[in-house]
């Protein structure tokens, strides 16, 4: 959240600016798709918290053509299928958020978070200490996931 409040608009989107870089940890973009991409979240609720962006800069669904929002649902089925083979998750957590008022922490931008989820993943560190504990250093996360999606693409 801190990067979220803190990151300084007025240098661009944080997602457009990482499309445009080559891709490894320091952009954490896994896969490149011809209309969308997969990025890990720089602060993931969980490990291997990931997110499938358009290339193309819009805020909302309606705004991305068919085939655009066709390739996003297809990464994101891609996604929990690379993160079973990794993680082995009991569930997952898929969704958007549009607009402030509905949580979206980068405006501007829409994206699908595909989030794995285990029985008991939260804890008091998070629920009382507003601290998440991750088992993976997020470059080891993104070294797997990337080296995943070239295993089935």
């Amino acid at each position: 959240m801190e990067y979220i409040e803190n990151n300084d608009k007025e240098n661009g989107c944080v997602f457009c600016l990482a499309q445009a870089m080559e891709d490894g940890a320091q952009n954490l973009i896994a896969y490149r798709g011809t209309r969308a991409y997969v990025i890990l979240n720089r602060y993931p609720y969980t490990s291997g918290h990931l997110m499938v962006n358009p290339f193309v800069h819009v805020s909302s669904l309606e705004e991305l053509d068919a085939e655009t929002r066709a390739e996003m649902m297809e990464l994101t089925s891609q996604c929990t299928t690379v993160l079973k083979h990794i993680y082995r998750p009991q569930g997952f957590n898929i969704g958007m958020n549009m607009g402030e008022a509905a949580g979206a922490g980068v405006l501007g931008h829409v994206h699908i978070h595909i989030v794995p989820r285990w029985k008991g993943d939260t804890n008091f560190m998070s629920a009382v200490g507003q601290t998440r504990v991750l088992p993976e250093a997020l470059e080891i996360t993104f070294e797997r996931v990337k080296n995943e999606f070239q295993k089935i693409r």
